[in-house]
C-alpha cells in the first residue's frame, strides 16, 4: 500500500473549523433544550386536553404523575402537590378527564409533558364510570351488606341532622318533625357541595358518634344526612369514599336523605335506611304523635275490656261453684248436734267427778283422828329408843379400819423404788431416764448411779477403742468386790450438767 498525506473533504473533516461567512454557531445540549422549552411553553402556554388517565401515582412529596392517552398518542403529565390536594374527586386509571395546563419539556429525558393546573371529569359518562367503580370497590368490602343495617329507634329522644344550615332542607325537616312528633334536634352545619364538603360531612358524622352518652351535649339516637336535589355533580359529595366510610362506620343509626326520589348516591347504600327526600326522612325518624296517642288509648280500652271480661268470667265461675256447695245451715247441723251431745256429757261428768271428790275427802277426814296420830308417834318413839350406838361397836369398826390401813402402807413400802437402795442396790439413770439393759448403758456413755445416800456420775466403756478391765466396786451390804459391767466412774471428768462426785 502506498503511503501519502491524508486528505479529507469538507464533509468529512476531522476537526471542526469555522468557515468564512458561516454564522451558525454550535449549540450545547442544554442550550437547545432551553430553546425548545421556551418555544413550547410560548406556543402552548395554556391548553385544554382531553384523554384517559393511565399510570396514575402520587409520590411521597404529594405531587402526582400520570399519562393522558387516546387511541393514537400519549403524553406525560404532572400535577403539583397544591393542585392535587384541591381535586374534587380521586383520579384513577381509566377515567376520561379534561385537564387544563401548559405544555413544557423535561430536558433530563428530552421529553415533553403537560403541567396540569386543573382536572375535571369529561362529562357525566365519566362521572358515572367513577361512580360504578367506587360502588363495586366498597361493595366488595362489605360496606353495602344489608346484614349490617340496624333498625331505627321508634321514639328517638334526640335527632342529629347533618346538612347545610341555610338551605330549605333543615326547615322542611324541622317543620315535619314539629307536625308529627316534636323532638330535640341537633344540627351540625356543613357544606353539602363544593371543595371541602365531603370532609365536613364525614367529620360531622364521626363527631356525632364521638359524643358521650352522659355529656353536656346529648348524644343523638338517630342521624339524618340530608341534602336537596341536584345533578350528579351537585350530589357528588355524598359519593365520596370518605363520606361513605364514615356513614358505614357510624355507631348511631343513619338515615340517608340525599336528593330527590330518583337520585341515588353511595351514601344511600351505606346508610341503615334510605329516604327518598329529606321530608320523608323526618317522617321515618319519628311516628305521628296523635296516632300514637290514639293507639295507646285504643290499647288502654282493649286492656280495660280484657280485664272486665276476665272479672265477669271469674264471677260466673264463682257463682257456678257456689251453686255446687251445700247450704251453710246444712253444714252446721251435724256440728250443732255434736256440740249439744258433748255439753250433756260434760255436765254429767262434772257431777260424777264432784261426787267422787267428796267421797275421797270424807275418807281422808275420817283417817285423820287424834288417837291414831298419837299411836303412830308412840310407835316411832319405841323404835328410836331401841336403836342405840354402843362404844364397843365403834371401837371394833375403828380397829378393822386400822388393820386395813397398815396392810395398805406395807404394800406401798414394798413398791417404793428407793427401798432396794438401802439393801445395797443402785439405780442407773441416763438423760433423766431409767437404764434397764447394758446396751442402753453403753449407748448412753454418761450415766448417773443413784445410791440410798447419794449419786455419782459414771462413764461407760462403750465409746473407747481399747477395752479396759472393769473397775471393782464394793457392795454396800456385803463388802465383796463386784463388776460394774463395763462402766467406770470418773471423779475428775463429770459429764456436762451432771452432779459433781460426792467423794471428791
Amino acid at each position: 500500500m502506498e503511503e501519502g498525506p491524508v486528505r479529507f473533504d469538507t464533509s468529512g473533516r476531522l476537526l471542526a473549523q469555522e468557515r468564512q461567512g458561516d454564522n451558525l454557531a454550535a449549540l450545547s445540549v442544554s442550550e437547545l433544550s432551553s430553546l425548545l422549552k421556551r418555544t413550547v411553553e410560548d406556543r402552548f402556554g395554556h391548553v385544554r386536553l382531553r384523554g384517559e388517565i393511565s399510570g396514575w401515582k402520587r409520590a411521597a412529596s404529594g405531587h402526582a404523575y400520570l399519562c393522558l392517552k387516546d387511541d393514537a398518542a400519549l403524553i406525560d403529565g404532572v400535577m403539583w402537590k397544591g393542585t392535587a390536594g384541591r381535586l374534587a374527586f380521586a383520579p384513577e386509571d381509566g377515567l376520561d378527564v379534561i385537564v387544563t395546563g401548559k405544555v413544557t419539556t423535561y430536558p433530563g429525558r428530552s421529553k415533553y409533558q403537560i403541567v396540569i393546573d386543573s382536572m375535571e371529569l369529561a362529562g357525566e359518562g365519566a362521572l358515572m364510570q367513577l361512580f360504578e367503580r367506587l360502588k363495586a370497590k366498597l361493595a366488595a368490602e362489605g360496606l353495602f351488606d344489608p346484614a349490617r343495617r340496624r333498625p331505627i329507634p321508634m321514639l328517638p329522644r334526640v335527632i342529629g341532622v347533618v346538612t347545610s344550615p341555610t338551605g330549605a332542607v333543615i326547615r322542611d325537616i324541622l317543620h315535619r318533625l314539629a307536625d308529627r312528633f316534636p323532638s330535640h334536634v341537633l344540627l351540625w352545619p356543613v357544606l353539602v357541595q363544593g371543595e371541602g364538603a365531603a370532609a365536613q360531612v364525614a367529620s360531622a358524622v364521626r363527631g356525632f358518634g364521638a359524643l358521650p352518652a352522659d355529656g353536656p351535649i346529648p348524644r343523638p339516637d338517630v342521624l339524618i344526612v340530608a341534602r336537596g336535589g341536584g345533578s350528579i355533580e351537585d350530589l357528588w359529595t355524598f359519593n365520596e369514599e370518605i363520606v361513605v366510610r364514615a356513614v358505614a362506620a357510624s355507631s348511631i343509626p343513619v338515615i340517608s336523605a340525599v336528593g330527590h326520589e330518583t337520585d341515588t348516591t353511595l351514601c344511600d347504600f351505606a346508610a341503615d335506611l334510605r329516604a327518598p327526600t329529606p321530608t320523608a326522612a323526618a317522617e321515618m325518624a319519628v311516628p305521628v304523635r296523635a296516632e300514637l296517642m290514639a293507639q295507646v288509648a285504643e290499647l288502654g280500652a282493649r286492656m280495660g275490656r280484657c280485664v272486665s271480661r276476665g272479672i265477669d268470667r271469674s264471677r260466673e265461675r264463682l257463682e257456678a261453684q257456689r251453686r255446687l256447695l251445700p247450704r251453710p245451715d246444712v253444714l252446721l247441723d251435724l256440728a250443732r248436734q255434736r256440740a249439744d251431745e258433748l255439753g250433756d256429757r260434760l255436765r254429767r261428768g262434772l257431777a260424777h267427778r264432784l261426787s267422787n271428790a267428796r267421797h275421797e275427802l270424807a275418807n281422808a277426814t275420817g283417817a285423820l283422828r287424834p288417837a291414831l296420830l298419837d299411836a303412830r308417834v308412840a310407835h316411832a318413839r319405841q323404835t328410836l329408843s331401841a336403836t342405840r350406838l354402843t362404844p364397843a361397836l365403834l371401837e371394833r369398826r375403828l380397829a378393822d379400819a386400822h388393820r386395813q390401813f397398815d396392810a395398805l402402807w406395807r404394800l406401798a413400802q414394798s413398791l417404793n423404788p428407793d427401798a432396794p437402795l438401802k439393801r445395797g442396790f443402785a439405780r442407773v439413770m441416763a438423760n433423766g431416764a431409767l437404764v434397764r439393759t447394758s446396751t442402753e448403758a453403753l449407748a448412753a456413755r454418761h450415766v448417773m448411779l443413784k445410791f440410798h445416800d447419794g449419786e455419782i456420775a459414771a462413764v461407760t466403756g462403750g465409746g473407747e477403742e481399747t477395752p479396759r478391765a472393769p473397775a471393782a466396786t464394793v457392795n454396800a451390804t456385803s463388802g465383796a468386790p463386784r463388776s460394774t459391767g463395763g462402766t467406770r466412774a470418773r471423779k475428775s471428768d463429770p459429764p456436762p450438767g451432771a452432779q459433781s462426785d460426792l467423794f471428791d
